[in-house]
């Protein structure tokens, strides 16, 4: 090898290095990686299937894919399954495998969604860190029917510092998530212990003087003063479960129920399909709906609101539906309100589409779909 491309190579390597280390945000991260290892090994494309405990999978980063597995907004490359993934989750792929055929590329020519650009196989390798493995790494280019041990090499060295990177960015993730959670739970209780007090305080103070006097109008103020502080005391309620939801942890359709419950808000859940979804989803789910209920209660004046809670092969649907005043919504115009933006931002995020239909006298319908893969792991980023 020439000096001036063995320093070309090594200096490669360090900026992947470099870039790992440095990276917080996963996708970005490995989507400028993957660039860089194609310069640096010469390859056509590159993608990266995160793989979670249960075998669902998402491809996570991707570099210079060909045209025929762009199709759909890389719909071939996010469902299904393929030769690779069988190996990983039977066990059998603990180092790179030199050529492995891609039943994806099979897929995108029967379906003629593009040029396969002369793919036809691909490399696979293991993300892991020394005790734990995290997905896979796939690299080809056209006309490459095989990869010798340097590459090899080369290519496992790699995918152990992408799984380091991501066994250090899944915990640093996991730390914000933590603080966040008992930060909110201590805000919470601080609420709990003082402002909800004071409240409930005003509220049997004003009770108290009202049954004291016989002035009328002073009578009338106390009770007014006593009906405002019940009314705040409920809200204060209902803003402390939001911080610290009691019965997520028994799913999100039990805090759903309680929730509604504290509000004052009948309904209706309706659900169809076993719901196994990670803490993250749960939470997902549950703020969404929560928001949703929540105007139910503010605005709508319903007397019944319908929540339905369905699951396909591909998706799982929220729908939450009341027989309140309704408003009159024009899809092309901007949402009306903080918090359908807000719901329908998170939605969106999560790769799920938000859908509302609403008419002056006739209700209001918010329907959510998100992605789901079939297998008891909803595909939803963290």
């Amino acid at each position: 090898m020439r000096e001036d491309t063995r320093f070309e190579k090594l200096k490669t390597l360090k900026e992947i290095a470099e870039t790992l280390n440095e990276g917080n945000d996963l996708k970005g991260t490995l989507d400028a990686v993957l660039k860089k290892l194609l310069h640096l090994t010469g390859l056509k494309t590159a993608w990266i299937f995160l793989i979670d405990e249960k075998g669902g999978f998402e491809m996570t980063a991707s570099a210079s894919l060909p045209e025929a597995l762009l199709y759909d907004r890389k719909r071939l490359m996010c469902e299904g399954d393929c030769y690779c993934l069988y190996q990983y989750r039977d066990g059998r792929l603990d180092r790179a495998a030199n050529m492995i055929h891609c039943k994806r590329i099979d897929t995108a020519i029967e379906m003629k969604t593009g040029d396969p650009e002369g793919i036809t196989q691909h490399a696979t390798v293991p993300l892991r860190d020394q005790n734990k493995r995290f997905g896979l790494l796939n690299v080809a280019a056209p006309g490459k029917l095989d990869f010798d041990k340097e590459e090899l090499a080369l290519l496992e060295a790699v995918a152990l510092q992408i799984g380091t990177a991501i066994k250090r960015m899944r915990l640093a993730e996991n730390e914000q998530r933590n603080a966040l959670l008992t930060e909110r739970n201590r805000l919470a209780q601080d609420l709990h212990d003082s402002v909800n007090q004071m409240l409930f305080s005003v509220s049997l103070t004003a009770k108290a003087a009202g049954e004291m006097t016989a002035d009328s109008e002073v009578r009338e103020m106390l009770e007014f003063i006593q009906n405002l502080s019940h009314e705040a005391l409920h809200q204060m309620r209902a803003l402390i479960w939001q911080l610290r939801p009691q019965g997520l942890e028994e799913g999100v359709a039990a805090a759903i129920e309680k929730y509604a419950d504290v509000i004052g808000l009948n309904i209706k859940l309706t659900l169809s399909g076993v719901l196994r979804l990670s803490q993250a989803e749960e939470e997902l789910m549950w703020r969404l709906s929560q928001e949703a209920l929540a105007n139910c209660k503010k605005h709508a004046e319903a007397e019944l609101t319908h929540v339905r809670i369905s699951l396909s092969s591909s998706a799982i649907m929220l729908e939450i539906e009341d027989d309140g005043k309704g408003f009159k919504y024009d899809p092309a115009s901007n949402i009306p309100t903080l918090g359908l933006k807000g719901m329908k931002e998170r939605t969106e995020q999560a790769g799920g589409s938000f859908e509302i239909r609403s008419e002056i006298g006739k209700g209001t319908t918010v329907r959510i779909v998100l992605p789901y893969n079939g297998k008891g792991e909803a595909e939803w980023k963290k």
